[in-house]
């Protein structure tokens, strides 16, 4: 691109910005009126140059150093700074610090503090321009450190192979904390990775303004054109501490001479100079002008409130809420027209139907295209739907789940396989760290549904057959489902799938094609955060899910015969939000109670329900609760061992005698 002279003083204006609200926050920070700062002193051409040369419509992962991109979308001072020193009026409500949210009026999206965690969230972004046949693209930074965690490879990985319209840019500064890269990175030139992946990659002195530009314009142009992603290596380096407290010491007093010469700021007035396009008196004008108007931010920020809040407003804030524009049932379930289905034919279908119904969900996972997935629950989407709304992915569980996060943050609705539960753990940062966090820090709903075929009596062993749910239920900002009969199945599917919020789906291997009931032909779905009582009694109260419903069933069934007990049974169906109310009504009509779980006992969701009904119904219990969940073991491959040592069927029936007899 050539630049006439307005815009060079323009680009000009832009660089200086930033370096303005450094040096202020730099001596805010030696007068002690605030505690942190995360300088990206010296690196301001990455973040300007960067946005410069991208269109409004494109997105930005922006990281702690790069407040440039903020200052170039003219993002307002006051608030951003208010935002910076945590007072009210911020962006995150004092709910996160500094960059960590999103803006989408300025197609902003903001980090978490785990490296390289927003990569494969751009890719959700370029692959949602890519379904819609828009020409926009995503850019996102990531360190020099963060090349070496999974998600930059996993990102470049979905990128490459998918042709994904995303901009990566490595912000190689020289240093991790204190660690250089010499130590941590194996090759000389990041940049040089991209090639593993498909794509170009190019070194790119970042401390050159018109060079940061000139690559990254290069890069945009080849993605809108359909070529794919591009690895951009920014050379540049940290002259600051990782942040203020960390100090310069580990870094030789050479290394920081040589770069402070290289000053991207004092490089392009200089050559603005040279070219007579300003003087050094204008330049002058400008800094001053500028250090005026971010003191005037800066003060105005300094002298604002505390944030002050509720428990109440900060717990509404965790879950984003349906519009209330959700279309209804036009009759209840039980009046609409049903047949018989097996629990995994009821899941199929329901994908079939929503899927029918909104264009904006869409599936991912491994093998879930032409294969069906290995448990066949997708299969004929694939033929139905076409290659770019049912994907098969790379094995990129974290990959997959950021990709998500993207597709969620553009408006769409993606359903994530996992080819097993177990392999969730892969993923664990994304789902816990980010996705679930999200709305809570800066309101963006994200309607994500993960499919997690879960749980054991199938002989497949520890790393096939676990049982995790309780691992999600501990993390606000998320809902789990776990359904045992097929008409939940399909019901609470939709729902999940119509749920603005992320969702985790648990669905049981063992009752894909063991289990059968009657189940709408339309596409109905049933309130999440709802029990059922699925057989009544007098007696005591069973409270379980999946699989313990059909144990808690069998074995109601023979108390009943044998000894005329009536144990009331109910599915919790939903664990967050779980129905304390239903459960409150059932302990206090039978005054016993026992909760089952398939997952181990040492931290299982029993305790949770068992600490609730304590507190709310101590006094109507006659027993005392007992609890009823598998060995504190690693799942045995041995289906006798599972079934005779391991699994909480077998202590079930002594458990439920014993409470009687109390």
């Amino acid at each position: 691109m050539t630049f006439v002279p307005e815009q060079l003083r323009d680009l000009h204006r832009a660089l200086e910005l930033p370096r303005a609200i450094e040096m202020r926050m730099l001596r805010l920070i030696r007068q002690g009126r605030i505690s942190k700062w995360f300088s990206g002193l010296g690196q301001e051409a990455i973040a300007v140059g960067c946005t410069w040369a991208l269109q409004q419509r494109d997105v930005i992962f922006p990281l702690h150093r790069n407040l440039g991109v903020w200052t170039t979308r003219a993002v307002p001072l006051r608030r951003l700074f208010c935002q910076l020193m945590g007072r009210a009026g911020g962006y995150t409500r004092g709910r996160d610090r500094t960059f960590h949210f999103g803006l989408p009026e300025h197609r902003i999206v903001g980090m978490i503090s785990h490296l390289g965690a927003m990569l494969p969230v751009a890719c959700g972004i370029g692959q949602a321009a890519q379904l819609r046949g828009d020409p926009h693209l995503a850019l996102a930074f990531c360190g020099d450190g963060a090349t070496r965690e999974g998600d930059f490879h996993e990102a470049l990985s979905l990128a490459g192979l998918w042709k994904l319209p995303v901009l990566f840019v490595v912000e190689n500064n020289g240093y991790g904390l204190s660690t250089p890269v010499s130590e941590a990175v194996p090759i000389e030139d990041i940049a040089s990775a991209a090639a593993g992946y498909a794509m170009p990659g190019e070194v790119v002195d970042g401390n050159d303004l018109l060079a940061v530009i000139a690559a990254v314009e290069r890069a945009a142009q080849r993605a809108r054109d359909g070529h794919g992603p591009t690895l951009l290596e920014m050379k540049t380096f940290r002259r600051r501490g990782h942040e203020e407290a960390s100090g310069t010491k580990y870094v030789p007093k050479q290394l920081m001479v040589t770069w402070e010469r290289r000053d991207p700021v004092d490089r392009f007035a200089a050559h603005l100079v040279r070219e007579q396009i300003l003087t050094q008196a204008q330049i002058e004008e400008v800094r001053q002008a500028l250090a005026a108007t971010v003191k005037d931010a800066s003060e105005f920020a300094l002298v604002q409130p505390a944030v002050q809040s509720t428990t109440h407003r900060e717990s509404r804030a965790v879950y984003a809420t349906a519009p209330s524009s959700r279309k209804k049932p036009s009759a209840p379930p039980q009046a609409q027209a049903t047949r018989s289905l097996r629990y995994i034919d009821a899941i199929s279908e329901g994908l079939h139907q929503v899927m029918e119904q909104d264009d904006r969900v869409l599936l991912m996972g491994q093998d879930v295209a032409e294969y069906g997935g290995v448990f066949k629950v997708t299969q004929g989407l694939f033929e139905k739907f076409g290659a770019l709304r049912v994907r098969n992915t790379p094995i990129i569980e974290s990959g997959a789940v950021g990709a998500a996060i993207g597709l969620a943050l553009e408006g769409l609705r993606p359903v994530v396989e996992m080819q097993y539960a177990d392999f969730i753990a892969c993923a664990f940062n994304q789902i816990v760290n980010n996705l679930a966090t999200t709305h809570y820090r800066w309101g963006a709903a994200l309607n994500v549904t993960i499919r997690a075929p879960y749980g054991g009596n199938i002989g497949a062993g520890p790393f096939h057959s676990q049982s995790k749910e309780a691992w999600f239920c501990h993390v606000p900002g998320l809902k789990v489902v776990v359904p045992a009969m097929a008409i939940d199945a399909k019901g609470l599917l939709l729902a999940a799938i119509e749920d603005p919020n992320p969702v985790l789906f648990f669905e049981h291997k063992h009752l894909y094609r063991s289990v059968r009931g009657e189940v709408p032909e339309a596409a109905l779905s049933q309130p999440l955060g709802t029990a059922c009582t699925v057989r009544a009694g007098t007696d005591a109260t069973v409270v379980t899910y999946g699989l313990g419903v059909h144990w808690a069933l069998e074995e109601a069934e023979h108390l009943w015969r044998e000894h005329g007990a009536e144990v009331e049974v109910v599915d919790l169906r939903t664990l967050v939000p779980w129905d304390k109310e239903h459960v409150m009504a059932s302990v206090k009509k039978t005054n016993r109670f026992l909760v089952l779980h398939e997952a181990t006992a040492t931290g299982g969701f029993g305790a949770e329900i068992v600490a609730t009904v304590m507190q709310m119904a101590f006094e109507h219990l006659d027993a005392p609760p007992v609890r009823v969940a598998a060995e504190d073991l690693p799942v045995p491959f041995s289906i006798n061992l599972e079934r005779e040592i391991f699994s909480a069927q077998s202590k079930l029936r002594p458990a439920l005698e014993a409470l009687l007899d109390y």
